[in-house]
């Protein structure tokens, strides 16, 4: 006999660990059941419109019955076998060669996870063996930015620029440092007559000298912060920043794992600024989060000296589900639907309209400091007290949860950041990162009920 939607809540609270796990936030949770297109259906029957793709990753949309086949299809032949030296399977294989192709080959190899926080941990492994291999054995640290989010498995957590996921799991890994993002609303130690792209390429490579060259593997940055603000840099940063890592010598690892596929109206994020990456992590959308899959992109160069170290110095790094079957036909599957559909077209058009509609509904509100968007289905609204100094409101206002939990009440489903502190740390934020099918009235909605939930909570 199926549980009531009181007994599955009652279940879940006495038995089920979530992910940032406290009661506090979990008096009264939602239990999704279905999802079609860009809605999700409760056990109640309400309807919601997802305005974050779930965990930024559900690309194609909810309910798409062909990847359920594909995996139903794999799994009958072969659900699972290991892909370890000396064995492989045709789904890893021939996503692999098509992932190379998808980022116009400016990368060698494909290097498959369980997802995000896995990924950016294989990242900083594959620097490390890197110059280990080049005789630059000192070369083990890795520069990450503020606002960053890499995952936080311990490594991972590490990177991971935003102290909130420290706090109870200190010490962090020895060998991260944190520099300024590029943050053009809120930019620090920015000199007269400087870009903020200028100003952060500047901290970088400051903190690459002060640190010792010869002592950095890596600079890790999302080419569009996800979590932390969703904050997009200026046009001329990247450019600068991979002229710093070549100039000292350093990789340039690129967290794609929220802006891949499609979610920016390309393929994928850095071809924006035509800035290739050394190491390229990448998960969520992949498979539009219908089975768990991440992996790495290398260069050619990091390919080469795999494949070419004395096999008692190689790679030695590994996942019991890296390869797995299953989830690579689900992702070859997932790739057929968004080149079919041009969803990268419909990304791009329907980002203009987000963004456009975000302007036009916030940007005379007194309480908005910064309006972001303009890349894909990736925007943000970020609230202060006080626009002249930029301001944030207190942590007793509680700002950002109560304009989630007013948008839920109108059926409308995100993601906030709380503001972190005074200025410049960032404000009160709210997300929008719909699956790349949303509508135009979808859209539309999207707006109107972040414009009402805004004056619920501030009164105008």
């Amino acid at each position: 006999m199926a549980l009531t939607p009181a007994e599955l809540v009652k279940a879940d609270q006495e038995h089920l660990i979530h992910p940032l796990h406290h009661p506090i936030d979990h008096s009264e949770p939602i239990v999704y059941v279905r999802g079609r297109g860009a809605t999700v259906t409760d056990a109640t029957g309400k309807d919601y419109l997802d305005g974050l793709a779930g965990l930024w990753n559900v690309n194609v949309g909810h309910g798409r019955a062909e990847l359920a086949e594909a995996a139903a299809a794999q799994i009958k032949e072969l659900a699972y076998f290991s892909a370890y030296t000396g064995s492989s399977n045709v789904p890893a294989i021939t996503l692999a060669s098509r992932l190379v192709d998808l980022a116009s080959n400016v990368f060698a190899a494909v290097f498959f996870t369980s997802g995000g926080a896995e990924s950016n941990e294989s990242a900083f492994k594959t620097a490390r063996f890197y110059w280990k291999a080049q005789g630059k054995p000192d070369k083990t640290k890795v520069i990450a930015r503020a606002n960053a989010y890499h995952g936080v498995t311990l490594q991972a957590m590490s990177a991971t620029g935003m102290g909130a996921y420290w706090k109870m799991f200190e010490p962090r890994v020895p060998g991260f440092v944190h520099i300024p993002t590029c943050y053009p609303y809120r930019q620090v130690d920015q000199k007269p007559g400087e870009s903020a792209g200028q100003t952060a390429a500047r901290l970088l490579e400051e903190a690459i000298l002060r640190e010792g060259a010869d002592t950095v593997a890596a600079f890790i940055a999302e080419p569009i912060h996800g979590g932390g603000g969703v904050l997009y840099p200026d046009e001329d940063y990247f450019r600068l920043v991979r002229k710093v890592c070549d100039t000292h010598q350093v990789l340039f690892i690129a967290d794609e794992v929220i802006t891949g596929f499609c979610r920016t109206g390309r393929w994928f994020a850095m071809s924006h600024w035509n800035v290739k990456p050394d190491i390229m992590s990448f998960a969520k959308g992949v498979t539009s989060g219908y089975l768990p899959l991440g992996g790495i992109m290398v260069s050619k160069a990091i390919k080469d000296t795999m494949d070419t170290v004395k096999p008692e110095d190689r790679w030695m790094h590994a996942y019991t589900y890296s390869g797995h079957p299953t989830c690579c036909a689900v992702a070859l599957r997932n790739l057929d639907i968004m080149e079919k559909e041009r969803l990268w077209e419909n990304a791009a058009k329907m980002g203009d309209r987000l963004h456009a509609g975000l302007k036009r509904a916030f940007g005379n509100h007194p309480n908005v400091g910064d309006i972001r968007g303009g890349k894909g289905l990736l925007a943000a609204v970020e609230f202060v007290e006080d626009k002249a100094t930029k301001a944030n409101f207190g942590a007793d206002k509680k700002l950002a949860n109560r304009l989630m939990a007013e948008m839920a009440k109108r059926g409308v489903m995100t993601r906030v950041r709380a503001a972190a502190g005074a200025h410049p740390n960032v404000g009160d934020s709210l997300f929008f990162s719909p699956p790349l099918v949303v509508t135009e009235a979808e859209v539309d909605r999207l707006v109107s009920v972040a414009r009402e939930s805004a004056k619920a909570v501030l009164g105008q």
